[in-house]
């Protein structure tokens, strides 16, 4: 199952996928922009299907959880990488957008797959250098709407949000294996005129998609977890993003927040 596959990172990394013959869970929230990619990747001998998935809302998390949980299927791979950026507001239930959709969407989504997890499974979370950006996060802020002009500080707390969930997966769940990364600046709809301006030789979106690719299926990863990854190589984060008692108590903000416990 992959996350945002309607364009960008997402849609290269479900293509590359099904390409290595798996089949392909296509999650996003507009079925009129994702089906093109799923009649893609049908259409080059691989297998796919779309599941509706509105990461701003936790009822839908939740719902498209249970939807795949009822097919009686399982996950072998889990990939989170949809996510927001350079935008203002807040989600469905009153969280700040990034923070909503970058971390408590995808946090309650994996949360409700986990039936279908085995032994192996991997979960794989796109974030990002920018986390480095974010030395703390604010609690009251996370709960409220954007305040920076571009979105961009609140975009880095969601990464490094990411980053901690990975890590604190992997400490309570070490039979699963967990992945975050920073797919390089790619030339995606996520911050574009400041990407443009501040950033040159920018990755396509399959160049961005390859360590992702390589965390889902790479043998060589298969006894590692909870680390994080850049150009197919372990990179190490910040240390906020290596701070065990932040990754606890995100931990167990979200699990409130979003009305679930371990």
């Amino acid at each position: 199952m992959i996350t945002g596959v309607s364009s960008g990172i997402g849609k290269a990394t479900a293509i590359a996928l099904a390409r290595l013959g798996y089949h392909v869970v296509a999650a996003g929230r507009s079925k009129e922009r994702t089906m093109p990619v799923v009649e893609q990747m049908r259409a080059e001998a691989g297998s796919a299907e779309y599941l509706h998935l509105d990461l701003a809302s936790l009822d839908s998390a939740r719902n498209a959880a249970h939807e795949f949980v009822d097919s009686g299927r399982t996950l072998d791979v889990l990939v989170n990488n949809a996510g927001v950026g350079g935008v203002r507001g807040t989600t469905a239930d009153g969280f700040e957008i990034h923070f909503g959709v970058n971390h408590l969407g995808p946090f309650m989504l994996t949360h409700h797959l986990g039936p279908t997890f085995r032994p192996g499974t991997r979960i794989v979370v796109v974030s990002s250098e920018v986390h480095r950006r974010a030395d703390r996060i604010d609690w009251d802020r996370v709960q409220a709407k954007s305040r920076s002009i571009a979105g961009f500080s609140e975009y880095g707390v969601s990464k490094l949000a990411n980053i901690l969930f990975a890590r604190r997966l992997a400490q309570l769940q070490p039979e699963w294996r967990t992945y975050s990364l920073h797919p390089g600046v790619v030339d995606t709809n996520i911050f574009p005129a400041m990407t443009g301006l501040l950033f040159r030789n920018r990755l396509t979106p399959e160049e961005g998609a390859d360590t992702s690719v390589w965390c889902a299926t790479a043998p060589e990863l298969s006894d590692q977890s909870g680390l994080y990854y850049s150009r197919r190589k372990v990179w190490e984060p910040s240390a906020t993003a290596q701070d065990d008692d932040l990754a606890r108590e995100l931990w167990a903000r979200s699990e409130r927040w979003c009305g679930v416990a371990h």
